[in-house]
């Protein structure tokens, strides 16, 4: 299409390079047209055949991002708040330095705290994105894993990876990551780093130790923000262990700079089937703890 818009010239596209031969004059105006082409592309993720045909004409495109929506994904849809929550989680992220989203799973605090870093990123607003998970999980098993240490952790990290897959281009990640830009490491690789200039996310808080995120929320550093989520039905720490996550809400509450955002099933935007096996287990963790009651005060009479 857009060698047909500049038929006076001899367009050659190979990989990420185009060659030119012709007209100095037609060439400047195609160097011009495809300059403002890319820029399009780096904000919306995506390029539309009227989008060309607005740019070669000198006409403005529809540039603006529109009111709530933080980036384009990939495919070029608009990522924005789906819910109440959601839109607070943002109003929180705007508005302090460091952010607890709480709440289910399929409730979009990972997903959207990572597209308020990449829309952060974009506007030059910070100079890296560093997301980070605890490995509890793994325990002592992560040693029988085949594979180097990355490869033994990157299974746990994968849903970090999945988020930004969808935000970022493959290769644009790919440049990202390798430039240390974005840095995705479990939370041990944390410890002694001052971390400035960068939005700091710790996914799956719940199951940090009080000493693990204590030392990770104590890495933040000049400009930077940090956003904490986790679920806190479903730690996967052992018994006699206390959540982290559970006990940084109760100490930092109330902090000026800080604020604790509680998501909930109406939250949900996953497969609506998500809502119904959280609601089911909601109702069997109920009845589970009134009957431990029960036999409790029984046993006492």
């Amino acid at each position: 299409m857009i060698k047909a818009l500049f038929p006076k010239l001899r367009i050659v596209g190979r990989d990420n390079v185009i060659r030119v031969l012709g007209d100095e004059v037609q060439m400047a105006a195609f160097e011009e047209a495809v300059e403002t082409m890319r820029k399009h592309v780096l904000k919306f993720n995506a390029i539309k055949p009227e989008d060309i045909l607005d740019i070669v004409n000198g006409k403005k495109t529809h540039d603006e991002i529109p009111e709530g929506v933080l980036i384009y994904n990939i495919s070029g849809r608009p990522v924005k708040a789906r819910s109440e929550n959601q839109q607070k989680l943002i109003n929180a992220y705007n508005s302090n330095d460091m952010v607890f989203a709480v709440g289910p799973a399929g409730t979009g605090k990972t997903y959207l705290s990572i597209a308020l870093a990449v829309k952060a990123l974009k506007e030059k607003a910070i100079k890296k994105i560093i997301l980070s998970r605890p490995a509890v999980e793994a325990g002592e098993k992560l040693g029988f894993l085949p594979g180097d240490m990355k490869d033994k952790i990157d299974p746990y990290l994968q849903p970090l990876y999945d988020a930004l897959e969808d935000m970022l281009p493959a290769v644009r990640l790919q440049d990202l990551m390798d430039k240390h830009v974005i840095q995705i490491a479990p939370l041990a690789f944390m410890r002694g780093r001052t971390l400035s200039d960068a939005v700091v996310i710790l996914d799956e808080a719940q199951n940090t130790t009080p000493a693990q995120i204590r030392m990770f929320l104590t890495r933040m550093g000049w400009n930077s923000k940090m956003i904490v989520t986790g679920d806190l039905t479903q730690v996967d720490l052992p018994h006699s262990q206390k959540s982290g996550l559970k006990e940084a809400i109760e100490i930092l509450t109330g902090i000026e700079g800080i604020e604790v955002v509680n998501f909930n099933r109406k939250d949900i935007v996953r497969h609506k089937l998500v809502t119904r096996i959280v609601n089911a287990y909601e109702a069997f963790d109920k009845a589970k703890k009134s009957e431990l009651n029960i036999n409790s005060n029984e046993s006492i009479n």
